[in-house]
Order: C-alpha cells, then sequence, then structure tokens
C-alpha cells in the first residue's frame, strides 16, 4: 500500500495539463496549509511550492512549526514535481487570538488548470486551537468559521478562477462553512469541497437551505475508526478510507491509503467508530450546550493555570 509521499513520486512528473485534478491532489493541497509558510514567507508574498521547499530544507527544522513528522518528507516532494513546484501559493491569512478563542490559518493555490484552491488549517497544537474546536459542541459560529467565509468571499472577488476549496480536521469543516455560507458570485464559482476527516455540524446549520444547497458539491473522507469526522451532523455522502494506523491516530492522513488517483476505500466504518459516535451524539442530545459550555470552560480553565501554551507542554507540565 502507499500514501501521499508515494502518490508526489508516482505521478509527480505529470502536469495537470496532462492528467487532470483528482482527489489525491485535494487531499495533498488541503495538507498544505499545515505546513509553516507563516515562518518562511511573508504575508502578502507569492511563492512557489518550488521557491517554499528550497527554503524549508535550508532553514533550521528544530525552529519551525512542524505539526507532523511526514510534513518533513512532503514539502520536498511536492517541490521537486513537476505537478506542484510551479503552483503559487498566495494570500496567506494567519489569525491567532486567545481572548477570542480563535486559531486560523488559510493560504490560497493557484493552479495551471485555471482553477484556484483555498485550503485551510486544522487545529494547530495550541490550547487556543484545541479550545475553539471543542466551542463547536455549544457553538454554531465560531471565530474561525466566520473568518473562513469572509476570506473565500475576498478571494473570490481577487480571482475570477473557479475554486476548489479542502481542509483537514477542523480545516474540513472551515472548508464546509465557508462554502455554505459564502456570497453567491463565489458559490457559483465552487467546483468541489473536499473535508478530510472533519467535524460536523449542529442541527441549526445542517437545515438551512444554503447547507442543503452546497452538500451536493462537498466530498467528505473518513476513515474506518474516524472519531474526529463522525463528530456533530453530517448529511452528505462519505467515503471510509482505508488507514493503516488504529484508533484516534488514523485522523493522521499520512496513514490513509492511496492506489492511482484514488484513495483505497472500504464498505464502512469499524464497529469502534459506530459506538463512539452514537456516545457522542448521546451526550450531546442529553446534556443542553450551556452545561457543556461549563463543562468545556473549566476543563480548560484548569489546564490554563500550567501557564502551558500547547499540547505538548501540557504533556510536560502534567
Amino acid at each position: 500500500m502507499a500514501n501521499v509521499c508515494d502518490y508526489v513520486k508516482w505521478r509527480g512528473d505529470l502536469e495537470l495539463k496532462n492528467d487532470e485534478f483528482n482527489e489525491i491532489d485535494g487531499l495533498i493541497l488541503s495538507r498544505l496549509s499545515y505546513f509553516p509558510f507563516e515562518q518562511l514567507a511573508e504575508e502578502n508574498e507569492e511563492i512557489t511550492i518550488e521557491e517554499f521547499a528550497k527554503r524549508f530544507e535550508q532553514a533550521d527544522q528544530t525552529t519551525l512549526r512542524i505539526l507532523w513528522e511526514d510534513d518533513k518528507y512532503l514539502i520536498p516532494l511536492l517541490g521537486k514535481s513537476a505537478r506542484f513546484g510551479k503552483m503559487l501559493v498566495t494570500n496567506m491569512v494567519n489569525k491567532f487570538n486567545k481572548e477570542e478563542e480563535r486559531q486560523f490559518f488559510a493560504v490560497t493555490v493557484v493552479m495551471p488548470d485555471n482553477t484556484i484552491f483555498v485550503t485551510f488549517r486544522g487545529t494547530d497544537d495550541t490550547l487556543v486551537g484545541w479550545k475553539e474546536d471543542f466551542n463547536m459542541s455549544f457553538k454554531s459560529h465560531i471565530a474561525s468559521q466566520l473568518d473562513s467565509v469572509k476570506y473565500i468571499n475576498d478571494i473570490a472577488k481577487k480571482y475570477q478562477n473557479n475554486i476548489r476549496i479542502g481542509g483537514h480536521s477542523k480545516g474540513g469543516n472551515l472548508a464546509v462553512y465557508a462554502a455554505v455560507f459564502a456570497a453567491e458570485e463565489a458559490k457559483k464559482r465552487i467546483i468541489n469541497v473536499y473535508n478530510n476527516d472533519g467535524p460536523g455540524f449542529a442541527d441549526d446549520i445542517t437545515n438551512t437551505k444554503e447547507y442543503k444547497e452546497m452538500i451536493e458539491k462537498v466530498h467528505t473522507y473518513i476513515p474506518q475508526s474516524s472519531v474526529i469526522g463522525r463528530l456533530l451532523n453530517h448529511e452528505e455522502k462519505y467515503t471510509v478510507v482505508k488507514s493503516i494506523q488504529k484508533g484516534i491516530m488514523q485522523h493522521d492522513l499520512y496513514s490513509w491509503q492511496v492506489q492511482g488517483t484514488k484513495v483505497v476505500s472500504l464498505k464502512e466504518v469499524t464497529n469502534g467508530s459506530e459506538f463512539v459516535d452514537k456516545t457522542i451524539k448521546q451526550w450531546l442530545d442529553d446534556v443542553d450546550p450551556k452545561q457543556r459550555e461549563i463543562v468545556i470552560d473549566t476543563i480548560f480553565d484548569i489546564l490554563s493555570t500550567t501557564e502551558a501554551e500547547s499540547m505538548i507542554q501540557i504533556r510536560e507540565k502534567w
């Protein structure tokens, strides 16, 4: 079996004009937003993936914010490939505010097939990022979701290209939210939305006309033991992807198996995933939003007393 790194080795020499955009390209570009662009590029800079990869390899990587070890292998592969190297990354927006419980990052990729791909970063390892995720359990419109709509509307005004949107984890949720609540002019140009194991939404969102109209363009992928991607409500169809990891570690998209231009799909999720899904949904049904807010705020108030800013520091100070 193989993963996205192997895909780039196999097909990286095929430009989009020779081999059209596919779901593995969407998976890779969804991962792109996790790369440390804010440390290696200026906010208003336009930079090719090839140039970014060169800066990455020349940098002291111990000082870079690398969220997953496999990023170190994927970045150089993308930079050296004909398929991805010349793609232009631009319009970086990075917002982080502890008081507002906001962790938001997005970039746009200008592609040689005359389309653009907007990619939203998922949760980083900061307490603020994790707190914002948990806020979804009692709040329908969190800060980064509102940011995602503004971002997609601004991009749609700047570029007249057709648009693809993607993300992994919270980034997948933001991709769907942005597409659902984007301005009509932007919606008309959205081709596809790629939600890679991202959580769903509360009823007051999934019941909206906007959600039901956009959902046909959403492609959701979850591993067989998915936890994150089963949270809250989903109305869209989904593809179950074979992962070589176990349990919640299947959230790691580098563990997802690919073959050619497709993910290796399975017929259904595991019994464990179904059990976790039903258990969490039962808790959400039994506990009203205000109580959820109190529980989650209390937990994070306790964690904040350690003065840690990241989950790694929490483990060190446990």
